[in-house]
Parts: structure tokens; sequence; C-alpha cells
């Protein structure tokens, strides 16, 4: 009993002993400096709707995180910034630096019941971000960004902004403060569906179709191309009048902002393009050629609670 009794008391010394700090020298944690960062808690909205500037806005609900449980916050100063890409030139800013649009004070910080740090949710509308910037709604084209960016001011007089954050803060889903948002011009689109159409003048150096075709095609949304369709059969029926299918063809419908292009190939290489004939609630009328000089017109009749959107061209 007693060789067990002591074997069991050499084990527990051993496994006390193996849980100990052996780092070297001892690290002064109590002398740590501490700084601050603020969590995104919700991304209420981040986007601006191209056609409804007037009704879009950019809104966050932040949580200050410091070593008082956000009692060290000063200010929180929003700036921002107009940026556009212009094809073969690169990224134009509206002002060349960014401007002052809103500040946070200690006091729109407050409790709440989800942590012990304090937060605050705010909104900018679109109007204010673009007269900040010295421009218009008729000035803004969809794509367009603005860059939203913070400077936390602590009650030490330090900063903390985009320019000074580590990657982990900034990017970490646990912190998520990366003290600047983008805030896209988005044109919503909504074609998708499978819709009833009627194809004329069709022709080909490999055979015609007289009169009409009559049936149903699908614009399938492609989730990973926002504003993109895939289309059932890119020749409306064409094919099928001289014996042949659609198969594995990729053609799309594009809809940027309302202007409407087609693109992609189908199975033998040929790629397609089109032209807007004429659009109206119930018809979308468009004419469409591929390489190989095949070529048709199809009107594309608007579901009965879906009218096509008045803005297509």
């Amino acid at each position: 009993m007693l060789k067990y009794s002591f074997g069991l008391l050499l084990g527990a010394l051993v496994f006390l002993s193996s849980c100990r700090d052996f780092v070297e020298p001892n690290i002064p944690y109590s002398e740590f400096d501490t700084g601050a960062y603020l969590r995104t808690i919700a991304r209420t909205s981040t986007t601006f709707n191209f056609f409804d500037l007037a009704n879009s806005k950019f809104a966050l609900t932040l949580e200050v995180v410091d070593a008082e449980d956000g009692a060290t916050l000063e200010t929180v100063a929003i700036n921002v910034q107009h940026r556009r890409l212009i094809p073969g030139v690169g990224l134009e800013y509206t002002p060349t630096e960014p401007v002052l649009i809103k500040t946070l004070s200690a006091s729109d910080f407050a409790t709440n019941t989800e942590s012990r740090f304090l937060r605050s949710s705010f909104e900018i509308s679109a109007d204010e971000a673009i007269a900040a910037v010295g421009l218009t709604p008729a000035d803004i084209e969809g794509g367009d960004v603005f860059e939203f960016s913070m400077v936390l001011t602590d009650k030490f007089g330090r900063t903390f902004n985009r320019e000074n954050v580590s990657g982990n803060i900034a990017g970490a889903p646990f912190y998520d403060s990366p003290f600047q948002y983008f805030v896209s011009v988005i044109c919503p689109s909504d074609l998708g569906g499978t819709f009833e159409y009627t194809a004329t003048d069709m022709d080909s150096v490999y055979g015609s179709c007289p009169g009409t075709i009559s049936g149903t095609i699908t614009f399938a949304p492609i989730t990973t191309s926002p504003g993109s369709y895939r289309i059932s059969d890119g020749t409306f029926g064409f094919w099928n009048c001289y014996g042949d299918s659609w198969g594995s063809g990729d053609v799309r419908l594009n809809d940027a902002c309302g202007t409407l292009t087609m693109s992609g190939a189908d199975k033998y290489g040929a790629s397609y393009s089109m032209t807007l004939v004429s659009v109206d609630d119930t018809n979308l009328v468009l004419t469409w050629l591929n390489s190989d000089g095949e070529t048709g017109t199809a009107t594309i009749k608007s579901n009965a609670d879906k009218p096509w959107p008045s803005n297509l061209k």
C-alpha cells in the first residue's frame, strides 16, 4: 500500500510540474501596452443601388474593443473617397484624398446585451456620400466604388486606422476590423426565368428556316457572375429547323446596368453577339448573330407578373 500510494503521489507531482510555464525570462504581462479596434458586428447595407440612389445607404454596427471595454474611445472619424476604373488607364479617385463625412463620439456608443463592449449603429446615405466627394447623382455610374475609411482616436491621443491595423485584426473573422469598407454602386438584375418566344428571320450558310418558330427559352442566373444568365438555346430553336440541336453550348445574356449583350460560344466554338431591337413591358426583341454567320430575330414575351425592366437598352 505504501509503495502504491507513493507511486500515485509521484505521478501527481510529475503531472502538476509538467503544467508549469517554463518560459524565461518571465514576461511582464501587466506592463503590456494595449490598443483598440472596431469589430464589425453587422454590415446592414454595403452597396448603393444605381437605380435607387436616393434610398441607398451605407450602414454598419461597430463594437469598440479595448482594455476598458470601450471606455478609452474618444472619436471615430469616417472618411470617404470615390473611385472609378477607367479602362486602359486605371483607378481614378475623387477627390485625390479621403474627406471627412461623419464623426462618431464616445456618446454614440452604448452598452448592449450581447457583450461587455460598447456598440454603435450608424448610416450614411448615398446622397451624403456623393455630395461629400464633390459629385452629383448624375455623375455616378454602375461599377463605381465609395471607399469608407475610419480613424479611431482614444483618450490617450493615439489613433488606429487602416494604415496601422495588423492583417489578423483586419481580416480574421473574430476581429473583423478592417477600418475600411468598399461600397459598390451595383445594378441589380432580375432577368432570370423561362419565357415564351417567337423566332423569325433565321438564316445561315447551312440552311434557313422560313416562317416562325415558337417555343420556350430559359435565362438561368449564374450565381458566380451577377447579371449574367445562361441561355438554354442561343439559336432560339433555329438549329432544330435543319436537324441539329443546341447541346452543350454556353451562351450568356449579360445585363450591365440595363445594357444587354450576348457572349459565349456554342458546341462548335462559334461566338455569339446580339443587338436589342426594341423592348417594352411585354416584348423584348433581339437579333442574335454568331461567328459562323448564323442569325435570327427572337421576340421574347415577359411573364404576366414580371414585365421587362424599363431601363433595358
